[in-house]
């Protein structure tokens, strides 16, 4: 245990271990570490390329350097190596100030601060809090003006106003070059369906819509900020000169907000030829103009996520969609973009309450048939499929209903360490009392069959023929609409080892 004296004021930021067995550059760290460039030294632990992280930054912690760590915390596996590293280190190294960003620490903050473990957390992004936090403790003077803090005061949670969010280019560059000294940036470029090495961008923070589902409303509130097209070139241009990067994954809430954005980043990338992939909104998308949709493909782009969400037009309204989505342009928008041969990736939320369990399973199989549809109309389209799983948005209609119903979040955050909140982060196992165990059977099931006759064109280890034996051993309980008990199914995507986009990305 290091003595309070000897303790310097370096950070150590740390990046846990996701599901996504293709490595990604962690964008939310390097923001981070762009924040404090030239004001604090720090080093990055990635818990995707350590074989024992832990070990790694106790090592970094023993020197009696470190002041600070700071950990970017998503839902899901993230939460593995976040609680039980941030407990470890309160209990090992005391006297180590521990500050957590992300999702799910705007999200879950009462638990996450009654839990002991952490003693602030960032509010959104961190550009300017993080740095201004860290400054404060240093010159021991007051953090209570800091915008985008939560943290514990005399037992009570204080929440400090949100800052605007910034105009992206004014912020610093990201430290690619720190970075390649931790870890080497090829080791972050994997092999997709896009490319063989596929770049993870961030060029947006936020989406200026309120979806009652959606986890990034209680942080953004409706706000949207873009870099410029001309700054996401030069970024991705730096990568492919210095990393012999040959494509892009944008993973912005949602890249097109701006057509005119879009439009002059495609001209600008048109030339590098490199595929990329982003998300977006059916209703924003479909007001592109035929002329903008036939550049995004001439460009690169080879498939757009959008959330779907639902055929059916009063769920899309419970859910707050916002816009002028609703079934009928679901429908049309994937025919629309099968004539620029852009492939269409719709997920769709299957299992919101309904008055009762007969009107739960009725909408459940109404959902089904809604997919079978959009196959009809576009059968390139991509479906990816989620268990409705609820998010914090209080005052919400869809979060009234759903705690109306019985649903709670864990009390403690070691509860989060259980098997079934991980899989209730990634939606697949929801944990709703609405949602009987034959319901989510029944989603299950037709994933798989979906899976088996309509193979994602994004697992880039299925060859044709054993797309073609998939295809044909789900043809017949695809067609007869036959989904119960396929474990025929089950076992060839056992055995090739399918990839599932919504858990495992490209």
């Amino acid at each position: 245990m290091i003595s309070n004296s000897a303790i310097s004021n370096k950070v150590l930021l740390f990046n846990p271990k996701s599901c996504d067995h293709n490595y990604r550059i962690p964008n939310s760290i390097l923001s981070i570490a762009a924040s404090i460039e030239g004001k604090f030294d720090y080093v990055i632990v990635d818990g995707n390329l350590e074989t024992d992280p832990y070990q790694k930054l106790k090592n970094y912690l023993n020197t009696g350097t470190f002041k600070y760590f700071g950990c970017t915390v998503m839902p899901g596996p993230q939460l593995q190596q976040a609680i039980r590293f941030t407990k470890n280190i309160r209990a090992d190294f005391p006297e180590i100030k521990i500050i957590w960003g992300g999702y799910f620490a705007t999200n879950q903050h009462k638990v996450v601060l009654q839990s002991g473990y952490v003693d602030f957390l960032i509010n959104g992004p961190g550009d300017l809090a993080f740095p201004s936090l860290l400054e404060a403790i240093e010159e021991k003077t007051d953090y209570s003006s800091i915008n985008s803090l939560i943290y514990l005061s005399s037992g009570k949670i204080i929440k400090t106003p949100k800052d605007e969010l910034l105009d992206q280019d004014s912020l610093p560059r990201l430290p690619y070059y720190k970075l390649n000294n931790f870890y080497s940036i090829p080791k972050y470029l994997g092999k997709t369906f896009l490319g063989k090495r596929t770049i993870a961008y961030h060029s947006s923070v936020g989406c200026p819509f309120k979806c009652a589902f959606c986890a990034v409303v209680p942080i953004y509130e409706a706000k949207w900020k873009g870099k410029s097209a001309l700054n996401i070139y030069k970024d991705i241009k730096y990568l492919k000169e210095n990393f012999d990067a040959d494509a892009i994954e944008f993973h912005d809430n949602n890249f097109f907000v701006s057509e005119k954005r879009t439009v002059e980043f495609a001209r600008l990338i048109e030339k590098e030829n490199m595929q990329w992939w982003g998300e977006a909104r059916i209703d924003t998308m479909d007001k592109y103009s035929d002329e903008s949709l036939a550049l995004l493909r001439r460009s690169g782009c080879v498939m757009i996520f959008f959330g779907a969400e639902s055929g059916n037009d009063e769920v899309l309204k419970k859910m707050d969609k916002g816009g002028k989505q609703n079934r009928q342009q679901i429908l049309a928008f994937a025919a629309r973009l099968k004539k620029f041969d852009i492939i269409p990736e719709y997920s769709f939320v299957l299992g919101t309450p309904g008055e009762n369990e007969r009107e739960t399973e009725r909408m459940i199989d109404q959902e089904i048939s809604f997919i079978k549809e959009v196959k009809e109309m576009n059968a390139k389209t991509e479906i990816i499929i989620y268990i409705f799983s609820p998010v914090p948005s209080e005052g919400t209609n869809l979060y009234n209903e759903v705690m109306k119903q019985g649903f709670r979040f864990p009390e403690k955050l070691e509860d989060w360490l259980n098997p079934q909140w991980t899989n209730f982060d990634l939606r697949k196992n929801p944990l709703t009392p609405w949602l009987k165990p034959y319901m989510i059977d029944k989603i299950r099931n037709f994933e798989t069959v979906l899976n088996g006759f309509y193979p994602t064109v994004s697992d880039v280890k299925l060859n044709a023929t054993k797309r073609n034996i998939l295809r044909f051993t789900s043809a017949a309980r695809y067609k007869m609409g036959f989904y119960s008990k396929p474990f025929e199914i089950k076992t060839l995507h056992k055995l090739w080892k399918y990839r599932q986009p919504e858990t495992e990305g490209f």
